[in-house]
């Protein structure tokens, strides 16, 4: 891995250059051509561009539940038993994200308050490419029903052996109502817009490539979406304490995902940072999907050496990673020290994959930069609020001259004569 020994200023340019986030415009264009033939012609476009795409001829893209269930009974105890874990612990954990409305009647004459209400149907979308996501099935289908929503749609793209098992049997253990063989951009269009099979969401959320994310952004607006989603990223602080295998090894973990994912070690020890660099190397010939991850690791991963730990935190605040790891002793200390991270990873025995399975919290996470401003998925991504509020007409006659002089001061008269209309006219 490289590595680099630049100050604090310098080291926050180069962040700021290898982590930029650009716009490839012949993706915007192709994606936009999809879901625009999709929002026309429904069914026959998505059979086309699963034949085109996927060299697949669909009749039907509703898996039939008999199959789902057959998935789930022919499904091993080992990865049922770690499936039903990892659900036990995502529900645990979300159902304390549960939001209530409330109801303010402190002021005499004025009832004010705040309702939250389950979104009706939401579409989830699960990669399918170059491996299975049993869990992201989990993590997105579990916070939608613990928040209340009436129906969940699962898109997955197809296969030629059909769809996976494991993911089939997921669907089940997670309480999806439908799934549907579609994949790429075209199901991200199917769902925003509905075709003759494929019923129309509220919201999507859920993983996926360059295509899935640049269609999410077009698509937004007439749905809702949880996030743009950008390749995995890894950020990872550690001193001389820390193990160089284990670093390597969670740095690999993210490195493996996508050519274009991210793994990045900040340190304040020159002997770590070469150590690690070296354990690489040495892990990643052993590597199954070695290929992606080395060109992962070539292209995009970095070590940086600074001069302490007050910098490194300063530096990983800028990356604002996916992930972010604290290898250092007594790593719950540091926690107020982490402005911007996805999810954090305290100590040496919480490593990454822990919260991509069976922690509890969601691996949907804010990549590229966005865990400044953004939240990983939860419960609250599948309700809106709606404000209400009751006045009497003693609350509103104290208020005219404030509401009406407001009106006036905007230049919107009728607001203000919606107002003193109340007032002027004879009770019946």
């Amino acid at each position: 891995m490289k590595i680099y020994r630049e100050s604090l200023s310098e080291m926050k340019k180069i962040v700021a250059r290898l982590t930029e986030q650009t716009t490839d415009l012949e993706i915007e264009r192709r994606v936009a051509e999809i879901v625009e033939n999709v929002r026309e012609k429904g069914d026959e476009a998505l059979k086309d561009y699963e034949k085109r795409f996927d060299s697949i001829s669909l009749d039907e893209f509703k898996i039939p539940v008999a199959e789902i269930d057959d998935a789930y009974k022919n499904l091993s105890n080992e990865i049922k038993e770690s499936l039903l874990l990892a659900k036990k612990n995502i529900i645990s954990y979300h159902e304390m994200e549960k939001e209530q409305g409330f109801i303010d009647t402190n002021i005499p004459g004025i009832i004010r308050g705040q309702k939250v209400t389950p979104l009706e149907r939401v579409g989830i979308y699960v990669p399918g490419g170059t491996a299975a996501y049993p869990s992201t099935i989990l993590m997105t289908a579990l916070p939608a029903k613990i928040a209340g929503v009436d129906e969940v749609i699962m898109v997955t793209p197809p296969q030629k052996d059909g769809i996976n098992q494991t993911v089939l049997a997921a669907a089940k253990i997670a309480g999806v109502d439908a799934v549907y063989q579609i994949g790429g951009a075209q199901a991200i269009a199917a769902l925003a817009y509905g075709t003759e099979t494929v019923p129309a969401v509220n919201k999507i959320v859920g993983p996926g490539n360059i295509y899935v994310a640049t269609a999410k952004k077009q698509v937004f607006g007439k749905v809702a979406i949880d996030m743009v989603a950008g390749p995995s990223e890894i950020g990872v602080l550690a001193d001389k304490d820390a193990k160089p295998n284990e670093l390597a090894a969670d740095l690999l973990s993210q490195a493996e995902h996508d050519v274009r994912a991210r793994a990045i070690l900040i340190t304040d020890d020159e002997q770590l940072a070469q150590a690690v660099s070296d354990e690489v190397t040495k892990q990643l010939k052993t590597l199954p999907r070695k290929d992606i991850a080395t060109q992962s690791i070539n292209e995009r991963g970095f070590i940086a050496v600074m001069k302490s730990v007050p910098e490194m935190f300063e530096l990983m605040n800028t990356v604002a990673p996916e992930h972010l790891e604290v290898q250092l002793e007594d790593a719950m200390k540091y926690l107020s020290l982490i402005r911007n991270a996805g999810s954090v990873f305290l100590g040496r025995y919480a490593s990454e994959p822990l919260g991509d399975y069976v922690a509890g919290p969601n691996h949907v996470l804010p990549t590229g930069g966005t865990a400044k401003f953004s939240s990983p998925l939860g419960v609250y991504d599948f309700v809106k609020k709606t404000s209400f509020i009751n006045f009497s007409k003693e609350s509103l006659a104290g208020d005219l001259k404030a509401i009406t002089t407001l009106a006036r001061t905007e230049g919107l008269e009728a607001h203000a004569r919606a107002i003193e209309e109340r007032f002027n006219q004879k009770e019946n």
